[in-house]
């Protein structure tokens, strides 16, 4: 299998998860529960565009489309991102739990690239790795104050950490070059990533009061990888992309 072809493979999953989640935090703007909130999702929405629009230049250096093509002109079956980032923001309650199952593991997918023997993507990814640490660190912040503060607010994360998590798991779904990827020390593989992830978030989450869901009830939402989405992804495509296809020149 060509090199090349294993290397598009990470680069379009991870370049299609920070855009789409990109879009659906900009759903904040105006939103926020409170000021603050309204702008820190917004904050983060622009680093998750910026971070995937790196990311496509580099397809595009390497013989793919331009950015902008990448981004607004493909449509559901041709994106290769895990089905958590796609479901509409619901409840500030979602799209916090989301926002912290999904920022630990693109936090740590960025740690392990800046060893990638691929210097583009390591160079972007010691470029950008701090960025995401200031994400994580604010969905920290609001997972304990919300698990520990009142009733309600415990039980509304602790159903949406059991409805997402799924979903999440999916966040590490293999793709069909995993094994070329790990051989030649690109990428160290979605497996060991996610052994890292657990590790990682399981401390944070028993400190907030609540409970990953019992392991006998994990089922990874899977498909995304391959090109199958949700009923919600070619909607937020379409109100993606009605700018650009109107005008061409726009920027982003």
């Amino acid at each position: 299998m060509d090199t090349n072809t294993a290397i598009k493979e990470l680069l379009y999953k991870i370049a299609d998860d920070q855009l789409i989640i990109g879009h659906r935090n900009s759903e904040w703007t105006g939103l926020g529960p409170i000021l603050e909130e309204d702008i820190a999702f917004s904050s983060m929405a622009q680093d998750k565009l910026g971070q995937s629009q790196a990311i496509y230049n580099i397809l595009n250096s390497m013989g793919e489309q331009d950015a902008d093509t990448l981004a607004f002109m493909r449509n559901a079956a041709q994106f290769h991102c895990n089905h958590l980032v796609e479901m509409p923001i619901g409840g500030y309650d979602f799209s916090l739990i989301r926002h912290f199952l999904f920022d630990h593991a693109e936090w740590l997918r960025f740690d392990m690239l800046m060893n990638s023997s691929f210097e583009p993507i390591a160079k972007l990814a010691r470029k950008y790795r701090g960025e995401i640490k200031y994400h994580i660190m604010h969905a920290d912040v609001w997972l304990k104050q919300l698990g520990n503060a009142t009733e309600e607010s415990h039980n509304r994360m602790q159903t949406a950490l059991d409805n997402s998590f799924n979903m999440a798991l999916g966040i590490f779904e293999n793709g069909p070059h995993e094994e070329q990827l790990k051989s030649e020390k690109i990428f160290e593989g979605e497996e060991i990533l996610k052994q890292q992830w657990l590790k990682k978030i399981s401390p944070i989450i028993e400190l907030a009061n609540l409970e990953l869901p019992a392991e006998s009830t994990w089922n990874p939402s899977l498909g995304g990888r391959a090109g199958k989405h949700t009923e919600y992804l070619q909607p937020l495509l379409d109100e993606m992309t009605e700018v650009f296809k109107i005008d061409p020149s726009a920027e982003w």
